[in-house]
């Protein structure tokens, strides 16, 4: 597959605040990439370099071979950008706006027509918004005109900053159809904190932590490699202590982390924990185990798959920790010189 961006040691400072350091990664022409980080991870500002909306401090970027820094009018051309804000003037028609973007974006006038239509219709705009006021819209329907807009000029790459927000289930769904119909079309990049929607759609994920890259891969790679532990549900008529006991004579590896209390039937549901070491052969061997024991009635043993939530969650803590930790010695040393 062609390269569609790659990123080389990429810093942007703001005074003595690094927003990011040394970034570096590549994405394949055709790619649905998910851009995850917490608020404040530095994004929008990646985002934004790539979009030729702003210069980095030091490093390289490219996109389809062109220089960012060196070319930013000829990327902003090939690039469909929505900003997490999606600022849209209010006093405009969602027909008026999108043809007024279209001659902006350089389409010719025969075929703005055309484009408005059909973006129009796979944003699900044409039925119920197309005439209306930008300012009676709901928010889902102001993200469908900011997608509308990124797609406009059929640009190389799209770039969207939290798409979702605002969408019912309904609307998420449709959303999620149109970038699997993007792939292999155009490279999306989308950054979102709804990480199912993220799992469901994309190819790959990028998790960024105070500037710096902390994970990068398919979802399936990325719990190979962030969830040491495999969780298993077992629901069962059985005393803790014969649970207990059973879980020990398959490995004593493994733990009951949750115990829920006894229904009205005495049953009670457990989560336990075992090494990923024992993923093959754990579950049967649970299963066997805790059928031997007369005194457990079981009725369901089943793995928990890991989701890309626990593998964002594992990236994220070790450098959120270190942060803290830096904060506690701040604000102790701001106590005692008060003091």
């Amino acid at each position: 597959m062609s390269e569609s961006i790659r990123v080389e040691n990429l810093t942007k400072c703001y005074g003595s605040v690094r927003a990011i350091e040394d970034l570096s990664f590549s994405i394949n022409h055709g790619e649905v990439i998910g851009f995850l980080g917490p608020n404040g991870a530095g994004k929008s500002t990646t985002m934004r370099i790539l979009c030729g909306l702003m210069p980095a401090t030091s490093g390289r970027a490219y996109l389809g071979g062109i220089s960012i820094a060196r070319h930013p009018e000829k990327v902003r051309r090939r690039v469909g950008f929505m900003p997490e804000n999606n600022p849209l003037p209010n006093e405009m028609r969602v027909s008026e706006y999108l043809r007024f973007r279209a001659e902006l974006k350089g389409l010719s006038r025969g075929a703005r027509k055309t484009r408005v239509g059909e973006v129009m219709e796979i944003c699900n705009l044409d039925k119920k918004a197309k005439y209306k006021m930008i300012k009676t819209l709901s928010k889902g329907f102001r993200q469908r005109v900011g997608i509308a807009d990124a797609l406009l000029a059929k640009p190389d790459v799209i770039i969207m900053d939290e798409p979702t927000i605002g969408l019912d289930p309904h609307q998420i769904i449709g959303i999620r159809r149109l970038f699997n119909e993007l792939k292999g079309q155009m490279t999306v990049i989308i950054s979102s904190h709804i990480l199912p929607e993220v799992e469901a759609t994309c190819d790959r994920a990028i998790i960024i932590n105070h500037g710096s890259i902390v994970a990068l891969g398919t979802p399936m790679e990325l719990c190979r490699e962030f969830i040491s532990e495999s969780s298993y549900k077992i629901v069962a008529r059985a005393t803790s202590e014969s649970i207990r006991s059973a879980l020990n004579t398959v490995s004593p590896g493994i733990s009951v982390v949750d115990e829920s209390a006894p229904d009205a039937l005495g049953i009670v549901t457990w989560i336990i924990k075992a090494p990923v070491g024992c993923d093959r052969t754990t579950g049967h061997t649970l299963i066997e185990a805790l059928s031997a024991d007369s005194s457990i009635f079981l009725q369901e043993c089943s793995r928990e798959h890991s989701h890309l939530e626990d593998v964002f969650l594992a990236a994220t803590k070790h450098s959120w920790e270190e942060n803290y930790a830096v904060q506690r010695r701040y604000q102790k040393k701001a106590q005692t010189l008060e003091s």
